[in-house]
C-alpha cells in the first residue's frame, strides 16, 4: 500500500512538473509570437519565416500532447481535475483541456464577431483590428470547420457520459477508456488547431497563437488572484 501511494505521488508529480514547463513555455512562446509579428509589420519577417516559426510551435504543442498521453496511461484521473490548476481553470475544462470550438471562437472574437466580456478582458493590450478581416473563402470555411468540430465534441462528451454510467464498478476498464477517450479529445484539439492554422495567412496565424496563449496566461492568472483573494477573506 505504501508503494502504491508513494508511486501515484511520484506520477502526479510528473504530471504537474509536465504542466508547470508547458505553462512556462507558453511565456516564451508569447514573446517569441509578439516579436514576429512587430517585425512581420515592418517587413522583416516573411511569410515562409512565420510558418517556421507556427511550425514550431505546433510541434511543441504536439510534444506536451505526447508527454500527457503517456502519463495518462499510468494514471489518467489527475487530468479531467487537475489539483495543480486554480478552480477558475479547471471550470473550463473539457475532456483534460480546452473545447476545441473555443479556438474557434478565438478568431471570431479577433475579428471583432461576437466578443464576450471575459474575451475582452483576457484580450487587453492586444490591438484586435491588427488580426485583419478574413477574407469570404474563410469565412466560409472557418463556419464549416466549427460545425464540425461542435459535432465531434458532442459525440466524445456523450461516449464520455455512458462510460461514467457503464463501468462504474469496472475501475480498471473505466481508467483505460477514460485515457483512451483524453486521447482522442487532444487529437482533436490538435487538429483543430492545426485546420484553424492551415485557413489563416501566416501573421494572421502568428497573432492568433499570441491572443490565444495571452489568454489562457491571463486565466491562470486570474485564478491564482482569486484564490489569494478567497483566502484572504477567510
Amino acid at each position: 500500500m505504501a508503494n502504491s501511494s508513494c508511486t501515484n505521488s511520484t506520477d502526479r508529480n510528473k504530471e504537474e512538473n509536465l504542466y508547470e514547463s508547458w505553462m512556462n513555455n507558453q511565456q516564451e512562446e508569447l514573446k517569441e509570437l509578439q516579436n514576429a509579428v512587430a517585425l512581420a509589420r515592418k517587413n522583416e519577417r516573411n511569410d515562409a519565416e512565420l510558418n517556421e516559426l507556427l511550425g514550431k510551435m505546433v510541434n511543441n504543442f504536439q510534444g506536451y500532447v505526447n508527454g500527457r498521453s503517456r502519463l495518462a496511461r499510468v494514471d489518467v484521473s489527475p487530468f479531467f481535475a487537475p489539483t495543480w490548476c486554480t478552480p477558475l481553470e479547471n471550470s473550463v475544462l473539457w475532456i483534460g483541456g480546452c473545447r476545441p470550438s473555443s479556438f474557434i471562437r478565438l478568431i471570431y472574437a479577433l475579428c471583432g464577431i461576437e466578443i464576450e466580456f471575459h474575451l475582452k478582458e483576457y484580450l487587453q493590450g492586444i490591438k484586435i483590428r491588427d488580426f485583419g478581416q478574413l477574407c469570404g473563402k474563410q469565412i466560409i470555411m472557418i463556419d464549416k470547420l466549427q460545425r464540425q468540430i461542435i459535432g465531434e465534441e458532442r459525440k466524445l462528451s456523450s461516449r464520455l457520459a455512458s462510460l461514467q454510467e457503464d463501468v462504474v464498478d469496472q475501475p480498471i476498464a473505466k481508467a483505460a477508456k477514460n485515457c483512451d477517450t483524453q486521447e482522442e479529445a487532444d487529437e482533436l484539439r490538435m487538429n483543430t488547431l492545426k485546420e484553424i492554422l492551415g485557413i489563416l495567412t501566416p501573421i494572421q496565424g502568428v497573432e492568433y497563437l499570441a491572443a490565444a496563449k495571452r489568454i489562457r496566461l491571463c486565466l491562470q492568472q486570474w485564478g491564482k488572484k482569486r484564490e489569494q483573494e478567497h483566502s484572504s477573506n477567510n
